[in-house]
């Protein structure tokens, strides 16, 4: 498994078969499926995702948590498909 260290940065993505992890920088994204199958290869993807998971509590415990994260910022832009009839 190459370096993935939860909330480091906003581009990192690891693949877990066809569960998707992506890196932000104040959450981790979970997506997708993965079977964790009876086998060696079921093995390795459950190891890869304890670990990942383990790393990201560690990672939250470490710090100083809000109750909830607030909204992120939106912008209101123009809808360059009306025309300038708004």
């Amino acid at each position: 498994m190459s370096k993935f260290v939860p909330y480091a940065n906003e581009s990192d993505l690891l693949n877990i078969g066809h569960l998707t992890i992506e890196n932000r920088l104040d959450r981790v994204t979970l997506s997708g499926d993965v079977d964790l199958t009876a086998d060696r290869a079921g093995l390795a993807d459950a190891r890869v995702l304890h670990k990942l998971l383990g790393d990201v509590v560690a990672r939250l415990e470490a710090q100083e948590l809000p109750a909830r994260l607030p909204p992120p910022p939106t912008e209101t832009v123009d809808n360059p498909f009306d025309g300038g009839n708004t």
